[in-house]
């Protein structure tokens, strides 16, 4: 079943937009819960949409090097809930989400929680000053060439950064951001997908 299949949707969508400023950055107005503002950024509506176990598509696969050369495989968490963020350094969004990101994939690690990022824009160099910066302790893929992003077919709008990803112990996707993501319910998420049966 894909991702927006009829009937395969359990929705709870959240008014975070308005009540923590969410936004989300692209090159083009998308479809799905986003509107056009300057500048070509598009605002995410700060949605969160959530899959029942039942409901949920295949496991996502995905693979490449990381910023700093090692070799990434998400297959080989499984049996870890695995949260995937989108992002790139001129994005205002991914910038404001950066430290919580950090902090909850600090506080969630021992948990057998895993946090990768996925850059669809900058080179290596600027990649690795935003994760100095905000002080990222997990790995990110480069997708300028937009392979991972394709692994996530139908799981993103076609546009949207940041999107963030839940992914349940067996690799498929549970939950999904749209937008800058409120920490709270992030964490409300990984605890919950954390307490489900493998």
């Amino acid at each position: 079943m894909g991702w927006f299949a009829p009937g395969g949707w359990k929705v709870a969508v959240w008014a975070v937009a308005a009540a923590v400023g969410v936004s989300g950055c692209a090159t083009s107005a998308s479809p799905g819960g986003t509107q056009q503002v300057d500048q070509g950024y598009v605002a995410g509506d700060g949605s969160l949409v959530q899959l029942a176990a039942e409901e949920r598509a295949d496991p996502v696969e995905m693979s490449g090097q990381s910023l700093t050369g090692e070799q990434v495989d998400i297959t080989d968490w499984r049996g870890d809930v695995v949260v995937l963020n989108t992002w790139f350094a001129a994005c205002g969004p991914c910038r404001k989400e950066a430290p919580d990101l950090a902090v909850i994939s600090a506080e969630t690690a021992p948990d057998r929680v895993r946090f990768l990022g996925i850059n669809t824009r900058d080179g290596a160099a600027q990649a690795i000053a935003f994760e100095e910066q905000y002080g990222v302790p997990y790995p990110s893929l480069l997708d300028r060439d937009g392979l991972a992003v394709q692994a996530l077919h139908g799981a993103l709008p076609p546009s949207a950064t940041p999107t963030t990803l839940v992914l349940d112990r067996q690799g498929r996707v549970t939950a999904r951001f749209l937008g800058q993501i409120d920490p709270s319910l992030l964490r409300a998420v990984i605890a919950q997908t954390l307490e489900e049966a493998t």
